[in-house]
C-alpha cells in the first residue's frame, strides 16, 4: 500500500526560513511542495521519509533565494493490483459504489465488480445484497474491505485555451483513481464477515 520513491528535486529556500536548522528547512520545503500531491506513475505523496543527499546552497542572482539541489524518498501510497484494503462507502449511484480511505477519495467500485444477486435500490440509494436466506445492505459510512483492481492516471497539466471541440471547465477527473472489486468472499461490509 505504501511505497518509497527516491526524487531529485531543486529546493528553494526563501529568506524567511533562514533562521530554521538548514535540514528543517529543507524538510518543510520538500513536504510543502509534495505532500498531498499525486505524482503521474507514482503515486499520492504521503510525506517525507528521509534525505539522502544535498548540494551546497547558491545564492540565486537578485532573488535572495538558496538554492539546494536534494535527493530524497518519499513515502507514497500505490496500492498494488490485487491488494485488499479497508475503507468506507461515501456514495452509492446506479454505476456503482464510491469509497474512500482516511487519507484518499478516488476509489470506486463500478456495478460489475459487486455480487451478482447485487441490485441498486434508487428509493434507498444504496445497493443491496439479496443472497438465497438473507438480506445485506451496503449501507452509507460503512466499512468494508475491497480489492484493487486498476488505477488511472489522468494528466492533470493545462492544456491551453479551449479549441471548438475541448472540454468545457468542471469535467476533469481525478489524477489518480483506483477501481476496486467487492465480489470476492470476506469484501464487503466488514460487518458481515466479522460477526
Amino acid at each position: 500500500m505504501f511505497i518509497l520513491t527516491k526524487i531529485a528535486d531543486l529546493v528553494q529556500i526563501t529568506p524567511q526560513d533562514f533562521s530554521k536548522n538548514s535540514k528543517d528547512a529543507l524538510e518543510d520545503n520538500i513536504n510543502a511542495k509534495y505532500a498531498n500531491k499525486v505524482i503521474q506513475k507514482i503515486g499520492l505523496c504521503i510525506c517525507l521519509w528521509d534525505i539522502l543527499w544535498t548540494s551546497e546552497g547558491l545564492i540565486g542572482h537578485g532573488t535572495g533565494l538558496v538554492n539546494v539541489n536534494v535527493e530524497f524518498r518519499l513515502v507514497v501510497f500505490r496500492p498494488f493490483k490485487g491488494e485488499v484494503l479497508v475503507g468506507r462507502i461515501s456514495s452509492s449511484t446506479q454505476e456503482g459504489i464510491n469509497l474512500r480511505t482516511d487519507f484518499f477519495d478516488d476509489i470506486f467500485v463500478p456495478f460489475t465488480e459487486l455480487p451478482d444477486e447485487a441490485t441498486y435500490e434508487p428509493q434507498e440509494g444504496l445497493w443491496v445484497w439479496r443472497d438465497e436466506d438473507q438480506v445485506l445492505y451496503y449501507d452509507m459510512y460503512e466499512t468494508v474491505r475491497f480489492q484493487v483492481v486498476t488505477e488511472e492516471w489522468h494528466d492533470q497539466t493545462p492544456t491551453g485555451p479551449l479549441g471548438v471541440n475541448d472540454q468545457p471547465e468542471g469535467t476533469t477527473s481525478a489524477p489518480y483513481l483506483i477501481t476496486a472489486s467487492m465480489k470476492g468472499p470476506g469484501l464487503g461490509c466488514c460487518l458481515w464477515w466479522d460477526e
